[in-house]
């Protein structure tokens, strides 16, 4: 397994390099974003580590850029911003996962554990509640034959909740299985996103197929 540790912080890249090679990872370090898009392009990487604080070219650009070459590469967000807003725009342009300094190379570890762990599984190619289609392929969705843009975050989170439909999904399990992580962190993201997706879905169309299940969390398809 190969990893591209992207991150200006010297003393916390020889880190990272170090302990990843300790778990038998390969990994390389870049500290800026120019020569972190020019990797991308030219190597095979299994995960991308990348802080969003870079110099020059900052973070989101390569996050977008990596999106564009390699939608289904799993990344994993490292920065000392920890406002919700910042997490959003992270997760919003496509990242998979976001970690917080300072933090321990303990959680870190589990982090890329469970990203590579799901991206090695197998996908249901096609799901519909009612009007609605999803499709995993070509990462398509259309409501009533009109096509639907969503951003990769929004694509997941449509996803899970179609993969349970009729059944509610708790905050916790979304966050446990969208954003791949434990407990209640992130499940006011989580509210911030399913309006996101509602808008999308739902607005314009005289049966709203997500609904809110007081007291669980949230629910596509079904009777109300």
């Amino acid at each position: 397994m190969k990893i591209l540790v992207v991150e200006d912080d010297a003393p916390l890249a020889e880190f990272l390099n170090q302990r990843l090679q300790q778990d038998h990872f390969k990994v390389d370090v870049v500290s800026d974003g120019r020569e972190a898009r020019q990797r991308v392009d030219q190597g095979t990487y299994d995960l991308i580590m990348l802080d969003l604080g870079l110099p020059g070219e900052g973070g989101l650009e390569v996050l977008k850029h990596i999106r564009e070459k390699t939608p289904e590469l799993p990344v994993l967000i490292i920065t000392g911003n920890a406002q919700v807003d910042a997490r959003v725009k992270g997760l919003d342009a496509g990242a998979d996962d976001y970690l917080a300094k300072p933090f321990s190379f303990a959680e870190l570890a589990a982090r890329v554990r469970a990203l590579l762990r799901r991206g090695s599984r197998p996908v249901q190619a096609m799901f519909q509640v009612e009007d609605l289609e999803l499709n995993c392929i070509d990462r398509t969705v259309k409501r009533a034959g009109k096509s639907i843009e969503l951003t990769p975050k929004e694509f997941a989170l449509l996803e899970f909740l179609m993969r349970h439909a009729g059944q509610p999904v708790s905050r916790a399990s979304i966050v446990e299985q969208v954003w791949q992580m434990k407990g209640e962190t992130l499940t006011n993201v989580v509210d911030v996103y399913i309006n996101y997706v509602r808008r999308k879905v739902d607005e314009g169309f005289s049966k709203p197929l997500i609904r809110t299940v007081r007291g669980v969390g949230y629910q596509i398809g079904g009777r109300k």
